[in-house]
């Protein structure tokens, strides 16, 4: 019974649709890890034991059961739930609750899923870290800003969870912390009841141990169909090696690493050629900054006015500057992305999708520095759906990831590919 926490969230749906598992033996796997692994992982922000107990019992009673089945679901905590506090990292929200649950959690509810917690996150899904570890060693970041996600699920503390990005948040922690991470096409998963730090960039995304895991999820939250990745592609996918204008700042090893998943992926049959993007393009990088900031600061608005004493250094130096931005620059930024967007377009009829670094290296050491977002920036202006999935290990032992990107709203070949790349690098 103590290893159910380590099915993945498809094999425990499946176990308790069948009634050879119960909801609430899962449930309290998972808690039972929490307890053994938590006070050094530091990956939850809030539980109620009792309540999630209580949810598995209710599933298990009434049979009739969702896509979720009773599958437990870790839920950042910028991300409101009605039973729950949502405090965002921050001392302005401490004990806050919602009337009312965000659109995703109200979507796995209604699957069947369990909430079982709120994640670790960044101060408003921002720069300033949390307490949260990486479970491959102590000494780490998980990444961020879905620190407390990517650190549970990859601790076997819960089989999948939600996070979110704005520049790399869903990704990079994925990435360090040797899961699954998806973030879907923008707009594929409702985000009223989300706390905004940027709503043209945020997007609810999902960490698991599998692209299936991950795809169960999104279809549970967002009613985007639910690709099989059990069946055969009816050829290798066309894949594009993109190093990005950035290449130089990933690591030796990151290089490396790409280099030979490309090449692995070619002797399996993949059509694996290089791509350039258009010089143009690395504007994404600054303009993504620009826009998140310049947002953040309409965004935060009310905190800065009555709270700024409670915000962080960072914070409230970043808010002061944008808020006195001109619109003109936004607006610029926001015209080239829309370009680009075009273009992009144009240039995916070559290739299902695009292989790229999910981070420059591997995992920062110490916590206050949560990791860059450099591959991660662009990607998410654009609005594309990007997989990483774990590939390999730095000299340090630490998890390294390739990130797989594809075309706006393609998001259910992309998880394919994703899949089929998953299963030639095991």
């Amino acid at each position: 019974m103590t290893d159910l926490n380590r099915l993945t969230a498809v094999q425990a749906a499946q176990q308790i649709s069948a009634g050879k598992l119960k909801s609430e033996d899962l449930v309290r796997a998972c808690l039972d890890r929490i307890r053994e692994r938590d006070a050094d992982v530091r990956a939850w922000v809030h539980l109620d034991p009792d309540l999630a107990i209580s949810q598995a019992r209710a599933v298990d009673r009434q049979g009739n059961h969702g896509a979720l089945a009773g599958v437990p679901v870790g839920v950042k905590d910028v991300i409101e739930t009605a039973d729950m506090p949502t405090q965002c990292n921050s001392p302005i929200y401490r004990d806050f609750r919602s009337r009312a649950d965000a659109a995703c959690v109200a979507m796995v509810r209604r699957a069947g899923g369990i909430i079982l917690g709120k994640t670790v996150t960044t101060e408003f899904a921002s720069r300033m870290s949390g307490p949260t570890r990486n479970p491959h060693n102590l000494a780490h970041t998980p990444g961020g800003s879905s620190s407390g996600s990517g650190a549970a699920v990859a601790d076997f503390m819960v089989p999948f969870a939600f996070g979110t990005q704005t520049g790399g948040s869903t990704i990079r922690p994925a990435a360090y912390c040797g899961i699954v991470g998806y973030k879907p096409s923008f707009g594929t998963i409702n985000c009223a009841g989300l706390k905004h730090l940027a709503e043209s960039l945020d997007t609810i995304g999902v960490l698991g141990r599998s692209v299936a895991d991950c795809a169960l999820l999104v279809h549970a939250a967002s009613s985007r169909s639910f690709p099989d990745l059990t069946r055969t592609l009816p050829r290798a996918p066309r894949v594009g090696l993109c190093r990005t204008s950035r290449w130089q700042d990933a690591t030796p090893e990151t290089q490396a690493l790409l280099e030979q998943t490309a090449s692995a992926l070619a002797t399996s049959g993949a059509t694996v050629s290089e791509v350039a993007l258009p010089e143009n393009f690395d504007r994404l990088y600054e303009d993504q900054l620009l826009i998140m900031n310049y947002e953040a600061a309409r965004a935060l608005a009310w905190e800065y006015s009555n709270h700024a004493d409670l915000l962080s250094d960072y914070m409230r130096a970043t808010l002061q500057k944008y808020r006195e931005m001109p619109r003109q620059s936004y607006a610029e930024a926001m015209r080239h992305a829309r370009e680009c967007r075009a273009r992009f377009s144009q240039m995916m009829t070559n290739y299902e999708v695009l292989l790229t670094p999910s981070a420059p290296g591997e995992a920062p050491a110490g916590i206050d520095d949560t990791g860059n977002s450099l591959f991660n920036r662009n990607w998410t202006l654009l609005g594309l759906p990007c997989v990483t999935i774990p590939a390999g290990r730095s000299p340090t032992g630490l998890p390294l990831g390739v990130q797989v990107v594809g075309d706006y709203d393609t998001d259910e070949r992309v998880l394919e590919c994703a899949e089929w790349i998953s299963q030639t690098l095991l």
